[in-house]
């Protein structure tokens, strides 16, 4: 047990209506060899009986807060960050539990010896009515321990985000200089924060999965899907388009790239959920166009990003055999962007009936035999 007032390690516990799991998370921190810690309740006014739970736990590197009134998750989420007085962060709710006494020591080993990794995370087996079920795969990166550099694991977070946020410990550096949580984004703040850390820091993972994640009817996820799902889509969304705010202030331009790319890709693949069946996390033509209007840093980008949208599902379309449908949203792509003269050679490929589609075949073909071949062609 430890009364230091600056402990290494800060463990924030943001509480709603979960006392009946908040022992078993709390016992968990408890059970860690490495004991230079505190642990943060973060009570948000929740009317469960958390006061009673919190005062079994008699030990001092507990610090009890409750808010007055009810704050939301991610501003109860920031205040517990704000209040934390270790070197070292980790943000865990009483849903979930460390599975391995030995984690936060291997954690703190890690940071302190690398102290240009901003956060350190393993992968998540899940947690359902108390017993553990299998590893959450998304959020396996391999076997081995690995330093990721920065950049090279951002370019996986643009792709989807593949950290469970209970099992990240960062550093409190990382949230002063760089961001909170932010407020609303409620679904997915924990994806756009590890993007925004890993376009300054390099990032460390843990290969044992070491944590469970809980899952149940209360789970954050679950109550937003059932809720309102244009939150999760809107949310997707906008993680991309501020990473790429944050990368072009970086200098990054090669992260702008690639999160210019997932958008393209998850923009074309919502408006064909929303043709083919009326997803609810699908978009119509008409919300695909308020969310660039949204999003777009200018006229400019606006419509070339739509442009490229309405290419790739030309592309879809003449893929599963509707020229018809191709050549609609082709034309309305180079009516966005006349110098697209890739779409204008598809569009006038398809114009010219067998023999057109004839020739894209053995031009892709070409393509890819490229392709291979230069893959090839490097060394080692």
């Amino acid at each position: 047990m430890t009364t230091d007032l600056t402990p290494k390690v800060s463990f924030v516990v943001p509480c709603y209506k979960l006392a009946h799991v908040l022992a078993d998370c709390v016992n968990s921190i408890f059970s860690q060899t490495f004991s230079d810690l505190e642990i943060l309740i973060m009570d948000d006014s929740s009317p469960d009986n958390t006061p009673r739970v919190v005062r079994s736990l008699s030990d001092q590197r507990v610090r009890y807060i409750r808010n007055e009134e009810n704050l939301g998750h991610l501003r109860n989420y920031n205040k517990g960050i704000t209040l934390a007085r270790g070197k070292y962060v980790w943000l865990i709710s009483p849903d979930d539990r460390l599975r391995r006494a030995n984690i936060l020591q291997r954690y703190v080993d890690i940071m302190d010896s690398h102290s240009g990794v901003g956060y350190v995370f393993c992968p998540a087996v899940g947690l359902h009515a108390g017993e553990e079920t299998d590893l959450l795969n998304w959020s396996f990166h391999g076997a081995q321990d690995t330093i990721f550099q920065g950049h090279a694991f951002l370019k996986r977070l643009t792709q989807s985000n593949r950290v469970a946020a209970p099992a990240v410990m960062a550093r409190k550096e990382c949230y002063e200089k760089l961001s909170l949580f932010p407020e609303d984004m409620p679904y997915a703040g924990d994806w756009y924060m590890w993007g925004v850390f890993a376009l300054h820091y390099d990032v460390a993972y843990v290969a044992e999965p070491m944590v469970c994640y809980r899952l149940h009817d209360l789970n954050m996820t679950k109550s937003l899907r059932t809720r309102d799902p244009s939150i999760l889509v809107n949310d997707d969304i906008a993680v991309r388009w501020r990473l790429i705010q944050q990368a072009k202030a970086a200098g990054a331009a090669q992260i702008v790239t690639y999160c210019q790319e997932e958008i393209i890709a998850d923009y074309v693949r919502r408006v064909l959920d929303n043709r083919d069946t009326a997803s609810a996390f699908g978009l119509t033509i008409e919300q695909l166009d308020d969310s660039l209007r949204r999003f777009s840093s200018d006229h400019a980008e606006e419509s070339s990003v739509r442009a490229r949208v309405y290419a790739g599902l030309g592309d879809r379309y003449y893929w599963r055999g509707s020229p018809p449908d191709a050549l609609h949203w082709y034309r309305r792509a180079v009516h966005d962007n006349n110098w697209a003269l890739d779409c204008w050679a598809k569009y006038l490929l398809i114009r010219m009936g067998e023999a057109g589609v004839r020739l894209r075949k053995s031009l892709s073909a070409v393509r890819r035999l490229v392709k291979t071949l230069s893959y090839a062609s490097r060394p080692g």
